[in-house]
Formats: structure tokens, C-alpha cells, sequence
């Protein structure tokens, strides 16, 4: 396969495609509703901040795959695909050091601060 050759998806396949993401995405945000209704009072977690930057990076990076997956789709030729594929894992590879430092963070804050464990007010 040359990778200067243009491709095209054939109308059917795309709506299809475009179907099934839709779906999934659907699936995928009705797990981080209730993922975000069950979490952000366990303790485990490291109370709410934790739980909300946990279902924050979650919900980022959903949507992030679905842009990429959504761009693939408008690729004109195997050439753009892997410059869009290249480009894509860099910037996740950002984004998780980023998430992964910044979650760290404040885990530890809230294991060595007791007052921020599952508490989100004033205690008894």
C-alpha cells in the first residue's frame, strides 16, 4: 500500500462507525455518572478532591480518544493517519505524566492531611 494513496470510507462504513462510537460514548458517560455518584466519599480515594480530579482526567481523556478517533475518520491518506497517531500519543504521553504528578500530589496531601480525608465540610 503506497502511503501517498488517498483513501475514502465508504459512506455506509462511516455511518456506521460514526453509530458505534456514539454508542460507546454513550456507555462510556453513563459509567462516569455513576463511577461519580459512588466515589467522592471513599475515604480510599483520598476524599473528594482526589475522586474529582480521578473522574476529571477520566472524562478529558474519554473525550480526547474520541476527537482522535473522530479526526482518523476525515484522514486522507495512511501518511496523515500515522502523523495523526504520532501526534496523538505524544500528547497523551503529556497529559498522563502531567495527570500521574498531579494526582500524586494530592494523594499524599490528603494522606498526610487527615482533615482532607472524605471530608468535604466542617466535622461533628
Amino acid at each position: 500500500m503506497k502511503t501517498g494513496t488517498p483513501f475514502e470510507m465508504p459512506a455506509d462504513l462511516r455511518k456506521m462507525t460514526e453509530q458505534s462510537m456514539e454508542q460507546v460514548r454513550s456507555a462510556i458517560s453513563s459509567y462516569l455518572q455513576f463511577f461519580q455518584r459512588g466515589v467522592p466519599g471513599m475515604p480510599m480515594l483520598g476524599g473528594t478532591e482526589l475522586s474529582n480530579k480521578v473522574l476529571s482526567y477520566a472524562e478529558r481523556n474519554v473525550a480526547t480518544a474520541f476527537d482522535f478517533a473522530q479526526s482518523l475518520m476525515a484522514a486522507k491518506d495512511v501518511q496523515e493517519v500515522l502523523k495523526m497517531q504520532t501526534e496523538f500519543l505524544q500528547a497523551q504521553m503529556q497529559a498522563m505524566t502531567e495527570q500521574v504528578k498531579d494526582l500524586s500530589e494530592t494523594a499524599i496531601k490528603a494522606v498526610t492531611d487527615p482533615t482532607k480525608m472524605g471530608k468535604s465540610g466542617p466535622s461533628s
